[in-house]
């Protein structure tokens, strides 16, 4: 219940869920806008922890690595703990890219950097890390569709984004049918948000097959691997269209875009998120539905009382 309260009554995002019998995931947006000095050190200690036992080689100094708290401003966090230890033992670091040169402004949610600790992997979390928050993101926003960036050379990762989102550019199905909105939104990211995902400024982009080469200069150096080190999809068309279409020895990544809508989100309800789990992230979805939605619509309806630049009545009809 204090979830639900929580959810309904705080601007931005900063709820804790029960995400299955051993696990607890709390959400937090943009926390460099509003956590203490000691939060915020808080919070990347404990992305550094989960980081520390996922790096075999190296380590990262993009993002939420960067030691920058300006960082955080633009970024939303979820963290997965154990609940007997209460350490943590995955995160997802998504970013909100502001979008000006489009005919009007908008946000494109980049996925981001997930990790697991090692030990924990296999324990059913990815749910909780690919598209948990992406739903929460899409009721908070009166369920108005959001476009999603990703950046990966990752064959499973680019399996999943192309099966859990709308609008996939580029899938192995749809290598070349990409649209003007694709394309504009692509020439936007790699001019002004690279820093996001750790793209040096010498990177080049092609831009008729999405691909950004020599990818692994910008701070996201130690995440390069080669076509064999990195995790394979279940369908081997995404294995397959990720060889042919990336030089793993260069150090090319893919630029996917698509969109997250309702009907997506009742997908991933209805196939990722556990049954034992659904009630947890009900609850939560209703409380951001009242807050967003349900609420709005009943203050518009009331002409007794202020309502941000609506006065009430002086006189009855």
């Amino acid at each position: 219940m204090s979830g639900f309260v929580r959810a309904l009554f705080q601007p931005r995002l900063d709820l804790t869920l029960s995400t299955g019998k051993h696990f607890e995931t709390r959400i937090v947006e943009r926390p460099g806008l509003w956590m203490s000095q000691e939060e915020l050190a808080s919070l990347s200690a404990d992305l550094v922890t989960v980081a520390s036992k996922t790096l075999a080689r190296g380590s990262l100094t993009y993002g939420v690595f960067s030691g920058d708290p300006e960082r955080l401003k633009s970024t939303i966090v979820t963290i997965v703990r154990r609940k007997d230890t209460r350490q943590p033992v995955a995160f997802n670091a998504l970013a909100l890219m502001d979008i000006t040169t489009m005919t009007e402004p908008m946000e494109v949610l980049h996925l981001g950097l997930v990790m697991v600790d090692p030990d924990q992997q296999s324990q059913g979390l990815s749910w909780v890390l690919y598209g948990l928050t992406c739903i929460l993101l899409l009721f908070r926003n009166q369920m108005r569709p959001l476009w999603v960036s990703n950046v990966t050379q990752v064959p499973a990762i680019v399996g999943m984004v192309a099966e859990t989102f709308d609008d996939v550019f580029p899938t192995p199905r749809r290598s070349k049918e990409r649209s003007l909105q694709h394309l504009l939104l692509a020439r936007t990211i790699m001019a002004e948000h690279r820093y996001v995902f750790g793209v040096g400024a010498d990177a080049g982009f092609d831009e008729d097959r999405f691909v950004i080469t020599n990818a692994y200069t910008g701070g996201s150096d130690d995440l390069k691997k080669t076509f064999e080190e990195a995790p394979h999809h279940r369908n081997a068309i995404y294995n397959e269209f990720c060889q042919n279409l990336l030089d793993y020895d260069r150090g090319d990544d893919v630029l996917q875009l698509g969109q997250i809508d309702l009907a997506t989100a009742s997908g991933y309800l209805k196939n990722s998120v556990p049954r034992a789990s659904l009630a947890s992230v009900g609850v939560t979805l209703v409380a951001l539905m009242l807050q967003r939605v349900i609420l709005p619509a009943l203050h518009w309806f009331d002409s007794n009382r202020h309502f941000g630049t609506l006065r009430p009545r002086k006189d009855p009809i």
